[in-house]
């Protein structure tokens, strides 16, 4: 099982709506809490696209 604790507790929010924003954008339809109904190639999708996201944002700090 993951774990769920977060390094900073004040962090999950932020992530939940990030997660939300990344699943709008590849047409994924999450609800708040439990996504157990979705696939494993929507999951996929979201998770790809929130690492896309964060190194476009890693690259664009770097310049």
């Amino acid at each position: 099982m993951a774990n769920k604790s977060n390094v900073v507790p004040e962090a999950r929010d932020a992530l939940d709506r990030f997660k939300m924003e990344a699943a709008r954008e590849v047409g994924v339809t999450l609800n708040q809490g439990y996504n157990g109904n979705i696939t494993a190639k929507d999951a996929g999708s979201v998770g790809g696209q929130m690492v896309k996201k964060m190194i476009e944002a890693y690259e664009r700090g770097m310049k």
